[in-house]
Order: structure tokens, then sequence, then C-alpha cells
């Protein structure tokens, strides 16, 4: 049982990362189903700083004792708040949290709303890496996907980075898009290498349910065209120097991979302020008999999540039932290629690695896994088929 193991969970070994939502976009695109809102013609931003920094100084308890390590501003559409409200944000955040020096903090931007500020403006804030939606560098696929920006903006938004001192820009693009062809894709890849993304996350547009592709489909590419798509983009951004490192991320030879995405694939904690915002944190109090992990969320809608003035309301704290724990550890752990050592596994889970013998030996003999005494890692082959490995442990 989980109670027995409390000595393998070493809270010291796991990285407290922060995650802060700013929920309003321009308009809803087509295919998002995160939680975003038009923005109001009064945005409330000053407001909302408030009930951020109120929303922090509720979870400071949760850090035990340990610093943010890496900060990560999504949404949304961030680059839509002030500047000034982001340096009221990191001013009052630093005297709620203990903040390494070093800290990885990332902008989300869309490349239509960067007018609100030169990116100069971001780094002398302490933000020190940006991540660019720029989805597809053609502008008949920005319109289908709803995008308010054309194709000439990301390329200028990744160039003003550079410019500005980032050494840090990832570019968000989108494959399997509405009539693409491999060469479409292919075409997008090279732009955002040429226009000096250093970090591109490359991911396979999905139609979900709540969202104006679901109730509308458009026609996607075949599975041929998406195959073509898949193997070509994989043997290009190897020919160019990036590594793809977990299952959608690409990191070019400048750059180091996403720590914060790391620290949430490595079943790190991170706290979480803002609407709809979800966090993860590991407690190891024996007085109040907190011992565990547990998730969290918050209001969902900015209207509830600004009534909560004081301290911003909590929807959910939920325990991880030690049953579910190797599930929601592999389940981010495997779109990692080279994997997890078994110590993170044990720190991380309070579980002895043994745990998961019956799921791992299997998937070991059929060529899928690598498990050893100090690796769990998918294959070549595994890494294919990685949402097959994860529904072994559900």
């Amino acid at each position: 049982m989980l109670e027995k193991n409390f000595q393998l969970l070493q809270i010291e070994h796991i990285h407290l990362g922060l995650y802060i939502h700013i929920p309003w976009c321009v308009k809803k695109c087509p295919y998002c189903d995160f939680n975003s809102h038009a923005l109001p013609e009064q945005a409330p931003f000053a407001s909302y700083v408030d009930a951020l920094l109120a929303d922090a100084k509720s979870q400071a308890d949760l850090t035990g004792g340990r610093q943010i390590s890496t900060i990560f501003i999504g949404g949304g559409t961030p680059s839509l708040m002030p500047v000034a409200q982001f340096e009221r944000l990191f001013t009052g955040l630093r005297q709620i949290f203990s903040i390494r020096a070093d800290c990885e903090i990332t902008l989300e931007c869309n490349p239509g709303t960067l007018e609100h500020a030169p990116f100069e403006e971001y780094l002398n804030i302490g933000i020190n890496r940006i991540s660019i939606g720029v989805q597809s560098f053609g502008d008949r696929f920005l319109t289908d996907l709803g995008r308010i920006h054309e194709a000439s903006q990301a390329i200028k938004a990744i160039w003003l980075a550079k410019q500005a001192g980032f050494t840090r820009i990832n570019a968000d693009l989108m494959y399997g898009l509405p009539n693409q062809t491999a060469d479409d894709a292919l075409s997008d890849l090279r732009t955002a290498i040429d226009a000096g993304a250093t970090h591109i996350s490359w991911y396979q547009l999905t139609i979900e349910p709540n969202t104006a592709f679901y109730r509308t489909p458009p026609t996607l590419p075949n599975e041929e065209t998406m195959e073509a798509i898949e193997e070509q983009g994989r043997a290009l951004l190897t020919s160019q120097g990036f590594t793809n490192y977990e299952v959608s991320a690409w990191v070019g030879a400048t750059d180091t991979p996403c720590q914060h995405n790391l620290n949430y694939w490595t079943f790190g904690d991170y706290l979480a302020i803002g609407a709809g915002a979800h966090g993860k944190i590991t407690l190891l109090d024996h007085h109040t008999h907190q011992d565990g992990i547990y998730r969290f969320q918050k209001s969902r809608l900015p209207k509830d999540y600004l009534n909560y003035t004081d301290v911003p309301k909590m929807v959910n704290f939920d325990k991880i039932d030690e049953q579910n724990l190797p599930f929601e550890f592999m389940m981010n752990a495997l779109r990692l290629r080279d994997g997890v050592s078994t110590d993170d596994f044990e720190r991380r889970t309070g579980l002895f690695v043994s745990t998961i013998d019956n799921e791992m030996i299997p998937l070991q003999h059929q060529g899928l896994m690598v498990f050893d005494p100090l690796r769990i890692a998918p294959t070549a082959l595994g890494f294919r088929y990685v949402n097959h490995l994860v529904r072994e442990f559900l």
C-alpha cells in the first residue's frame, strides 16, 4: 500500500513549477477546446492580477519549502495583457514564493496581438522564453483555422523576438490541416527553422468535442498523406539538427528542452493560478494526515474566478488513488523518447518500481519498452505507439 512506502517519496527531488492562465482571446478558434473566452470590451486585467495574487497567496503553504524553478504563462492569449500588469504580477509573486534566479519563464504569444508590447519589455521583467502560436505559415490555412494573424506577422514575430535578445523561441505548428499536402506541412517546418525558431512543437490537428470543428468537421488529409507528412517531417527536422525529445516536441542544437513541460512529463509538482488552471502537488504533512499526491483546479469561468477576490475558488482538491498512480505517472512519462529513471518513479509516486512489473515485463518482451534497474523508456518501436503503451497501465 502507498502508506507503507512514504519513505520513497522524496519531495526535495520533485521540481516545483507554476502555471498561470490568462483566459482571454480576441476570438475563439474553431479547433480550440482550451479554457479561452472572447476578450470583453473593458478587459479587467488589473482585477484579474489581483485575483491571481490572492490565488497564489492561498497556495504559498503548498510549496513544502521548495523554490519555483519554472513558470509557464498560457491561455487564451497571454500577450493580450499589458506588460505593466505582468510586471505587477511578477513583483507580487516574488513576495509570495521563493523563485529561483535562473527560473525558466515562458510566455505564450499570438502573432496577431504582439503590438501590445515590444519583446524587450518582456525580457526586462524576467520572461526568458517565448512560445509563438504560429500553427501554419500558409495564409489559407490560417484562415481555415480561424487565426487572426497572417503568415508574415508570424515570421516577423520570431525575427523581433530574436532581435530583442530572446535565445529560446518556440514555434507552435500543427499538421494534418484541412486539405493540407505533405509539401505544405514541410514548408511550414522549413519556414519556422529559417525564421529562427530554436524549438518547435509540431502536433497533429485533432477534432475535439465542444469545438466548432466538431460540429462542422473540415476535410482532413487521408491516412496516406498523414503518414507522408509525419515521416518526411521527422526526417527534415532531424536533418536540420532538431531532436525529438517528446512526442510532439523538437529542440534545436542551440536550445534546451522546455523544462516546465519536462516537469509535467516526469510527474513533477506544479502550482496553478488563473481561471480553470490545473495543478498537482505532493504533500507530506503527517500532522494533518494529508500525506499523498493531489490534483486540483480553479473556477473555470473568468467571471466566477474574479468573484473570489480574497481566495479564488478551488473547484476540486482530490487525492490520487494509489491504484491510479502508475497510470498517472506513465501517461506523460512514456511520451519522452529517453523515458525516465526508475529512481524518479519511486521518488515521485511513493511506489516501488516492482509495482509495475506485470505491465512492464510483457511490453519489454514485445520489444516496446526498455525496463532495467535504472530506466523506464519506450523503444524506438514503442515510441510510435505511445497511446497503446499508456493503455496498458489503465
